[in-house]
């Protein structure tokens, strides 16, 4: 997606001692759509690299997406949630998800790590081991099975 982002939360120009700086506009323009909390959160992570700030970033920024009949299973997310199933999410939402947490948290997530996500618990751990600069624990989008080789073969008669 993006080119690797230093991965130095504290170290930008939203710093304690310059709130509203160039870069809180840029945050803000950026979750403009997404609930006040949302900002509130990010502007914190910028400021601190609090790991605790990132749930509220994320959920504001999967429920931007979120059908709005669909929100209400946010109010109390589970790890559990499922991207697709749970809140109607298709694969060209999730990379526009990423592309937005990439620019909020200043990370990169490639694509084919997208593609592995299945529930609101992949994301975070995807997202806590970008930033931590760790391998992704996401699986990789799962290969066709047997059965899709297998529908393709000729039948016997």
């Amino acid at each position: 997606m993006h080119p690797p982002a230093a991965n130095t939360p504290g170290s930008d120009d939203l710093s304690p001692s310059t709130p509203g700086g160039d870069g809180e506009a840029e945050l803000r323009e950026l979750l403009k759509r997404c609930p006040p909390a949302t900002f509130e959160a990010a502007r914190r992570f910028r400021q601190t690299g609090d790991p605790a700030c990132l749930p509220a970033i994320l959920i504001g920024v999967i429920e931007h997406h979120v059908e709005p009949d669909l929100r209400a299973k946010l109010r109390e997310p589970d790890d559990g949630l499922r991207l697709i199933e749970d809140l109607g999410l298709d694969s060209l939402t999730l990379i526009e998800i990423g592309i937005l947490a990439e620019d909020v948290l200043r990370i990169s997530i490639p694509n084919e790590e997208l593609a592995g996500l299945r529930s609101l618990g992949d994301v975070k751990q995807l997202v806590l081991c970008r930033l931590c600069n760790l391998p992704a624990a996401v699986p990789a989008a799962p290969e066709p099975g047997p059965w899709l080789v297998a529908d393709k073969a000729p039948r016997a008669t």
